[in-house]
């Protein structure tokens, strides 16, 4: 069975293609993380785990809720990762949530798509060619993976160094009790009101007051309201206006 979460649509777009060819259930587990059900989910075929990648690894809430959620039948777990291209210590992670929950770690595949955080002065928001390009390779990588799970194959990457591990480890903490403040969020005029940005915050993070949103103090940001608002009404301080709003359905269509 694939699980996933996605925020903007790259993790939801290869979890769904993946589950596709090789011919399995999917599940977006939003639904679950919102209401911290971790209840049974069985599958006697393996388990393939579809994440984001936030700072060089899994995002925290999600890799907590894995670790804590109930998963029976099959003892193989995979791991796949969607990122702006570098996942750090995601694997390592993962490795470890298969160990701690009894079962056999079965390797992680990687997916390079477009870059979706607005918020970033050093890593931009790509060109929409590049965007169009980088989904293309993507989904051309798909096969390959779905082969490789479907034959219960071990997908073997490159491992991290020893560098790698003692300055990734310590930065996302860092970065996450600094930067992650939901503060500078607010909603324009052209705000209608809908409530989708509450219904898809993973962390039940915003209220709707007088039918607009109001963002309370904990974030992940992972771009969920701010990049499907149907109008377009989510700004983040000055840092995201005048910049598009990245979302994998506005591209796949080309």
């Amino acid at each position: 069975m694939v699980l996933y979460f996605s925020a903007t649509g790259n993790t939801e777009f290869i979890a769904k293609e993946l589950a596709a060819q090789i011919d399995d259930e999917v599940m977006n587990l939003l639904p679950r993380i919102k209401a911290n059900d971790t209840s049974e989910i069985h599958s006697e075929r393996p388990f393939v785990i579809c994440s984001p990648i936030y700072v060089c690894e899994m995002p925290r809430f999600f890799a907590k809720f894995i670790e804590q959620l109930e998963l029976t039948g099959s003892r193989d777990m995979y791991f796949v990762f969607t990122s702006g291209g570098y996942a750090g210590i995601a694997a390592a992670l993962g490795r470890k949530i298969a160990t701690h929950k009894g079962m056999n770690y079965r390797g992680r595949a990687e997916f390079r798509m477009p870059r979706n955080y607005p918020l970033s002065r050093r890593y931009p928001l790509l060109p929409e060619e590049q965007n169009i390009e980088r989904i293309k390779e993507s989904y051309e990588h798909v096969p390959e993976v779905a082969a490789q799970i479907k034959n219960g194959e071990r997908i073997k990457l490159r491992r991290l160094t020893y560098f790698e591990k003692i300055i990734t480890y310590p930065f996302n903490p860092i970065w996450v009790k600094h930067k992650h403040t939901a503060k500078p969020f607010y909603s324009t005029d052209a705000c209608i009101g809908c409530g989708k940005c509450a219904r898809l915050c993973p962390l039940n993070n915003i209220s709707i007051v007088d039918k607009r949103p109001v963002w309370n103090d904990s974030c992940a940001h992972c771009m969920a309201c701010m990049s499907n608002c149907p109008v377009e009404a989510i700004e983040y301080g000055k840092i995201t206006q005048g910049k598009y709003k990245y979302r994998l359905d506005k591209y796949w269509k080309e």
